[in-house]
């Protein structure tokens, strides 16, 4: 079992080698569980049983402490949308200054980045690579959220996500050296998006789109044609958009199927029957999917890490 869990979870962190079918059914397995969870924690109607089943006495307790402590409080709307992706932009920043440091490029140029180098916080790790990154990301917008319903100041919490972004940006900014090859990807990004916005008159389902088709734009950009042109080897970790990209001889094609199925998405949403809030969520979601993974392919080929 020890060499297992090693071969198919430690060791593809420890070796830098991405993912494998094993530890990416496993991770989706548990993201789909936490989401299931985090929406019904801030909704306020965490289960008290489960198939029938009365959790035990302090699972219970915690469930209706939290129902009450949560209930009525958050709602889906698009400031908490944004505020949410606020959060997104800083962890996958924060990844981008692990990538950094990994590939030589972080340098003390400041005794601010000294600092970074010298403390160590942001060294390639569980917790600041995937899956960890999500999982520390996720607890500061739960933490924040927790003392933010505490004070009622809910709309503060776009400003805590882009508090703790800003300074992690701002390190990385002296390394941008191919900041202008990040144009054509956001204009592949924004097309389709652009597109989304015009088809279905709603801007959260127009983000969806957005966030797929930026994540297949950078995917693509990077791999296929910056890679060759800046002489940095770039290679896709993730299991089913390298088989994609093999299979078809070019990540081009991974752009198209994101963007197809982020349309197709959006559609369903739309002509789904459900609660607002409901269908907001399972957006934001989405978003998450593809806005995480954009950005940091961005930033990680702008700073060439």
């Amino acid at each position: 079992m020890d060499n297992f869990i090693y071969e198919y979870y430690i060791r593809p962190i420890v070796e830098h080698s991405g993912y494998n079918i094993v530890n990416t059914l496993t991770y989706a397995a548990i993201a789909i569980g936490a989401v299931f969870l985090l929406h019904r924690m801030l909704k306020g109607t965490l289960p008290k049983k489960v198939s029938g089943f009365v959790l035990p006495w302090p699972l219970n307790a915690i469930a209706d402490a939290l129902n009450g402590f949560f209930k009525d409080k958050i709602h889906y709307d698009e400031g908490f949308v944004r505020a949410v992706l606020c959060f997104v932009l800083f962890g996958s920043t924060i990844r981008v200054v692990t990538d950094s440091i990994d590939s030589h490029v972080f340098a003390p140029i400041t005794p601010i980045h000294a600092f970074v180098l010298d403390s160590h916080l942001w060294d390639y790790s569980y917790f600041t690579v995937t899956p960890g990154i999500y999982l520390v990301t996720a607890l500061l917008l739960l933490v924040s959220l927790v003392v933010l319903c505490f004070l009622k100041r809910v709309e503060w919490l776009k400003y805590v996500g882009l508090a703790l972004w800003l300074p992690h940006f701002i390190l990385l900014l002296p390394f941008m050296r191919y900041a202008g090859y990040a144009i054509p990807i956001l204009v592949l990004a924004a097309i389709p998006a652009y597109i989304a916005y015009i088809y279905f008159k709603n801007p959260i389902l127009a983000a969806v789109v957005a966030g797929q088709a930026l994540d297949g734009a950078a995917t693509f950009f990077v791999i296929d044609i910056f890679s060759k042109i800046s002489g940095i080897n770039y290679f896709e970790q993730h299991v089913f958009s390298a088989g994609i990209g093999e299979l078809t001889g070019t990540y081009f094609s991974f752009y198209l199927l994101k963007v197809g199925l982020a349309f197709a998405a959006a559609y369903v949403l739309q002509k789904e029957k459900m609660e607002n809030e409901d269908r907001n969520f399972i957006a934001l979601v989405l978003m998450i999917m593809g806005f995480a993974p954009g950005i940091r392919d961005i930033l990680r080929m702008v700073v060439g890490g």
